[in-house]
């Protein structure tokens, strides 16, 4: 393991100026590093948005580099693809090995893009290297000499570093606001549902919470696939617009893909509600801070076309939200500022069945097939 302050001193030495990137818990630590001092860190809104982010700054006569999880690969290889590598742009990326190198021990999500993360770099012709938890710092600066050579070149160069390779960090403290306990949001929210209502959960600690607290086979809980909770939500309420469906968003699971919300007041769903639990935080992933902070959620729902949409910073504004919404037309979004959680994070949906297998119990629900848990 090198610790996150020779991470980032290395990086240094060889003149990187700036960073990008989606929070993961395995670069905590050069985040939070990052994070303190000023213009070093951008938090992208997705993996794609990071490296066009780090191509200006390349173009500016930077040397950026990126951040982020395999399991968000995907977003990224449209811009890398049309962008970076046609226009040979160089940018270093550090992605981290999720479900690597044994699926098994690590979540149901991470297991395709984990198998198919050094494969598919392959199959895109990008250089790439893999920086293993025992790897200490010579094997880092192993690295980094031919990644540079790449970049001289004008190529992207990529170094995949395994869990535990990198030292984690401190978080940085909560914001301190009036907030709402995501829990106890959660209860609301189901009992509002009742037996007919459908509820998705976003993926992270969001799902997790529901699952302990209201587990009900209307119940869809995401895992990975950050930012599409709402899009299945569209998907759901256009299948059957006489019933309520609730999702539940995160703030930086919103922010990822922002766009959804002007699909959904374009498509004006009557019978969709969306919630964003907005606690200022990446908090699965180590509490890195979104961007939340200058995004009024309420309002970017009413200039896109929601039909009504709510600032909630009480149990009382939370029920009369959802009191109005379920008795009126759609779409509705309430953003509800939520304190970041302590203890133990309650255990996924997929301890207790398959993804699949739970994915089988939600449509037999959304089809009205009438069958219990």
């Amino acid at each position: 393991m090198i610790s996150a302050a020779e991470f980032c001193a290395e990086l240094d030495e060889r003149g990187f100026t700036v960073a990008s990137g989606v929070p993961c818990s395995y670069f905590g630590g050069p985040i939070a590093l990052l994070g303190g001092r000023p213009g070093r860190y951008i938090p992208a809104a997705n993996e794609g948005a990071a490296l066009a982010i780090a191509a200006g700054a390349a173009l500016a006569g930077g040397r950026p580099y990126l951040m982020l999880q395999n399991s968000g690969l995907g977003n990224l290889v449209n811009p890398l693809t049309s962008l970076t590598m046609t226009y040979r742009i160089p940018v270093l990326a550090f992605v981290s090995l999720r479900g690597w190198p044994d699926p098994a021990h690590d979540e149901p999500q991470h297991e395709v893009m984990g198998t198919s993360t050094h494969a598919l770099l392959d199959t895109l012709g990008v250089h790439h290297g893999t920086l293993r938890a025992d790897a200490g710092l010579c094997g880092f600066r192993a690295l980094l000499d031919p990644a540079r050579t790449e970049l001289e070149a004008g190529r992207p160069a990529f170094i995949l570093v395994e869990k535990g390779a990198v030292g984690s960090g401190e978080a940085p403290p909560a914001p301190e606001r009036e907030s709402l306990i995501a829990a106890d949001v959660l209860r609301t929210v189901a009992h509002a549902a009742g037996e007919d209502g459908l509820i998705v959960a976003s993926t992270g600690y969001t799902a997790r919470e529901l699952f302990a607290v209201a587990d009900r086979p209307g119940n869809f809980y995401m895992q990975g696939s950050m930012g599409h909770a709402v899009a299945i939500g569209l998907g759901l309420a256009q299948a059957d617009p006489d019933r309520p469906v609730i999702v539940v968003d995160g703030d930086g699971s919103a922010l990822m893909h922002l766009g959804t919300l002007s699909v959904i007041g374009n498509q004006a769903p009557p019978n969709l509600i969306h919630l964003v639990l907005d606690n200022g935080m990446h908090e699965s992933t180590g509490g890195q801070p979104s961007t939340s902070g200058t995004t009024d959620f309420a309002a970017v729902a009413t200039a896109v076309g929601y039909h009504t949409a709510m600032n909630c910073r009480t149990e009382s504004d939370l029920e009369l939200f959802l009191r109005k919404a379920l008795h009126s037309r759609g779409p509705h979004l309430a953003e509800v500022r939520t304190a970041r959680r302590y203890g133990q994070a309650p255990p996924r949906a997929t301890s207790s069945a398959a993804p699949h297998v739970l994915a089988a119990r939600f449509a037999n629900a959304a089809q009205r097939k009438g069958l219990s848990s």
